[in-house]
């Protein structure tokens, strides 16, 4: 298996610079800063010693110690109110050398909105995904969508943010040009210009309805059944259980159960408690 670019010093330090400067500034954290930073050291601590067990081939122990750094850079996130890519990451880290698929790709995930082009991130999240047990396939159209609108899927929302604004100002410097230097070229350029800066702010636009409309979740228990309804009761959904690791989208949140929807398009009932939603934080 790959070795993963697990807390080194570059993203260590990266990681510690983050949090000097947050935790001055996080609202309504349950812990104080040098309770954070106590618990980042110890965190940072306990990966350089599971390095060292997996280097003297001593598994159980780098287990170990993956889990005490995993729970404190958890608490950090949770209680200390700091949340940023780069401490998701190597949470999600933690837990896919644990084997832990759920919610190793729950916080790539939760890494991926605050650091969408680390192309670390991106390379395990897609190395954790192949080791799944659901194999779930994607609608066809979203497939057709995705081929037609790639630069809406394949783009992230910064990146795509940016070229926006760019955009945005060459009409308004194309204009102005074109009110001193009358040339035909011009008016196509304001023109391709504004349908460029159109597309992506309608984009950017979809991408925020859907986001509000539909919270993002991974599976976390190794195994669940899906139901036809919101309660033990009611008939499994598929033959199968669904495993952890396999991510969904939120259509109704009835406090115990989810109605969710797969990648297929297959939907079905989930316990609230098997699962962890991407955004707001909740771990089943």
């Amino acid at each position: 298996m790959r070795r993963l670019p697990i807390f080194n010093l570059k993203s260590g330090l990266r990681l510690a610079a983050i949090f000097f400067a947050a935790c001055a500034t996080v609202q309504g954290a349950e812990i104080s800063r040098e309770q954070v930073v106590d618990l980042f050291s110890e965190a940072k601590d306990f990966f350089r010693k599971a390095n060292d067990a997996i280097a003297a081939r001593n598994p159980s122990g780098a287990k170990d110690l993956y889990q005490k750094a995993a729970l404190r850079l958890e608490r950090i996130a949770g209680q200390g109110g700091v949340r940023n890519g780069r401490l998701y990451y190597n949470i999600g880290n933690a837990y896919f050398r644990l084997g832990d698929l759920g919610r190793a790709i729950l916080n790539y995930r939760r890494a991926e909105v605050l650091a969408p082009n680390d192309p670390n991130l991106r390379q395990n999240l897609d190395q954790a995904r192949r080791q799944r047990a659901d194999k779930i396939d994607v609608k066809p159209q979203t497939q057709v969508l995705k081929t037609l609108f790639f630069w809406h899927y394949d783009l992230a929302i910064s990146a795509r943010l940016y070229l926006f604004a760019g955009f945005f100002g060459l009409i308004w410097i194309l204009a102005l040009v074109r009110r001193f230097v009358r040339r035909a070229g011009l008016g196509w350029g304001v023109a391709l210009s504004a349908i460029v800066a159109a597309l992506l702010l309608g984009s950017l636009l979809v991408e925020e309805v859907q986001r509000q409309a539909h919270a993002g979740g991974v599976i976390l228990h190794s195994e669940v059944i899906a139901r036809k309804g919101d309660g033990e009761t009611y008939q499994p959904s598929f033959e199968e259980p669904l495993h952890a690791g396999t991510e969904f989208d939120v259509v109704e949140d009835r406090r115990d159960w989810l109605f969710i929807e797969l990648s297929d398009g297959r939907r079905c009932w989930v316990p609230a408690r098997a699962v962890g939603l991407i955004e707001g934080g909740k771990n089943g």
